[in-house]
């Protein structure tokens, strides 16, 4: 038994649903996660749980590790891999290879690189979707970019995560030009206003999965910060959206299907809610956090997803074979 069963927690799915999918013998699905996290999150658990009542078997594989055998697995899941924005080059490399190898890949390759790089923003925006203002500059380019703006900002690398390499401040102040001079400038940057709504208000954070939406959460900071993300010590709690704001990340999505990206499994869209009117910050295809514990029957719906997208696999290539030459 792998490290990770131990984090599965009881499962309860009913076998005798309409359509239930269970795979005899097991499908071998690798998990993808990284260095910072190697085993799947708590919060994946009862996904895990609910993949095995399918007859899934589930192997966390670190995505930089030379040594797996990918195409060892009939399917791949993107979880937690947390250090990509990091290791950027490396993992658009580690794409290229899943690529060549033809590993079924939740969610799809061609989304989860244009999803890479926080430029997909203005794509979004393009399509006339209501995105927080965004500029984007070069790290080379950065001071100029911002000498012609004026108030508060934050600056954020196109590639990132987990508020890494990003300053808040106002233009013009010292602190904020100090923290500036420590930027990498080898990185291109994003520039957007700073909403106080997100202290004031919250952050929103909408699941869906397969294109349904499933359930919500709305994420606030911890007292004097402005970074919602649990390990700065923000809040996450399980509320249901204004209809407004529900409508709106639908829009979102459907202008990803417009620029050709019609195939999800899953996607998290975060927004806050400015004059009445929902704006999104983010669209998070590729590892996000599901908040699957926050509302348990999140991980069976999904689970039972992902179990009927993979359920032709088999027999895809089986005629692949029987249609090869001898």
């Amino acid at each position: 038994m792998s490290r990770s069963d131990s984090l599965l927690p009881p499962c309860v799915v009913d076998p005798r649903a309409p359509g239930f999918v269970r795979f005899d013998p097991p499908l071998s699905l690798a998990v993808v996660v990284s260095d910072v996290q190697p085993q799947p999150h708590e919060d994946d658990a009862g996904l895990l749980a609910a993949l095995r009542a399918h007859g899934i078997d589930v192997h966390a594989r670190i995505w930089s590790d030379p040594d797996v055998d990918w195409a060892g697995h009939e399917a791949l899941l993107v979880r937690s891999t947390w250090d990509y924005f990091q290791r950027y080059t490396e993992f658009l490399q580690w794409y290229q290879r899943i690529d060549a190898l033809r590993c079924p890949i939740a969610n799809p390759l061609p989304l989860l690189v244009w999803n890479s790089d926080k430029r997909y923003l203005l794509d979004l925006a393009a399509q006339g979707v209501a995105i927080i203002p965004t500029a984007h500059a070069r790290g080379s380019e950065l001071d100029a970019a911002l000498a012609s703006m004026q108030g508060e900002v934050v600056v954020k690398p196109s590639v990132s995560g987990g508020a890494w390499n990003t300053v808040r401040g106002r233009i013009g102040s010292e602190a904020f030009a100090q923290a500036l001079a420590a930027l990498p400038r080898e990185l291109d940057y994003l520039i957007q206003p700073f909403l106080p709504q997100v202290v004031e208000d919250g952050e929103w954070s909408l699941l869906f999965f397969a294109g349904g939406y499933s359930h919500a959460v709305l994420k606030k900071p911890a007292q004097g910060d402005y970074r919602v993300q649990t390990y700065f010590g923000g809040s996450a709690d399980l509320t249901e959206p204004p209809a407004h704001a529900l409508a709106a990340a639908q829009r979102a999505l459907d202008a990803v299907a417009a620029l050709g990206h019609r195939d999800h499994a899953y996607v998290r869209v975060d927004g806050v809610i400015v004059d009445g009117a929902f704006r999104i910050m983010e669209l998070e295809f590729i590892e996000p956090f599901l908040h699957l514990a926050a509302h348990p029957p999140a991980a069976r719906a999904f689970a039972a997803q992902l179990a009927q997208r993979w359920s032709g696999l088999r027999e895809s290539r089986a005629s692949v074979c029987a249609a090869s030459p001898a």
